[in-house]
């Protein structure tokens, strides 16, 4: 077994050890979801996410790939595609790293502490420099709508819906005929 496999599993088995709730896709160690909850004393308090996580082959050596499944307002995460712009994840990652880390501290620092200057969501920064308690509101509001537990247990069923009829390799011989969905 590879040291970058035996880091993987070692990483993903302190997650799936601790409280957070962790979905692996296809027993992959590599893929999985683990359920996110925003921090206390922040708007995003009380709010409830389905975040994906891939490891890259070269992982811990190359950062792994997250993304919010169901819809957060935060000037660092897109909306439409959960993407999250985060320096340690991007830049600054180090093998020193693991997926506790994430979920323990880089996640719940993002949401506490937005960087309104380096947007993936223009609105959200924009309203965060211009109307801080509108922006507090909006996330608020987001919270309630979006990152409840039902929206986070939907958030899953939705995007693997989409990655069936996107991925067209997936197709079988019997499928052929069919109309598309």
């Amino acid at each position: 077994m590879s040291s970058t496999r035996r880091r993987i599993e070692t990483d993903v088995m302190k997650l799936l050890m601790s409280d957070y709730e962790v979905t692996l896709v296809n027993d992959n160690m590599q893929e999985f979801y683990v359920r996110f909850h925003g921090p206390e004393d922040t708007p995003f308090a009380g709010g409830v996410w389905k975040v994906h996580v891939e490891l890259p082959d070269q992982y811990p050596y190359k950062s792994p790939s997250i993304g919010f499944m169901n819809k957060i307002f935060h000037p660092n995460i897109d909306e439409l595609s959960g993407s999250v712009c985060l320096d340690v994840i991007n830049q600054t990652w180090s093998p020193m790293f693991d997926m506790i880390n994430i979920f323990e501290v880089f996640l719940p620092q993002l949401l506490r502490y937005p960087n309104p200057t380096d947007p993936l969501n223009g609105e959200a920064a924009a309203l965060l420099m211009r109307e801080a308690q509108t922006y507090e509101n909006k996330v608020i509001e987001y919270v309630k709508r979006f990152a409840t537990k039902e929206a986070a247990d939907a958030a899953t069923d939705e995007s693997s819906s989409e990655d069936d009829v996107s991925s067209v390799g997936s197709y079988s011989e019997d499928e052929e005929g069919t109309e598309p969905l």
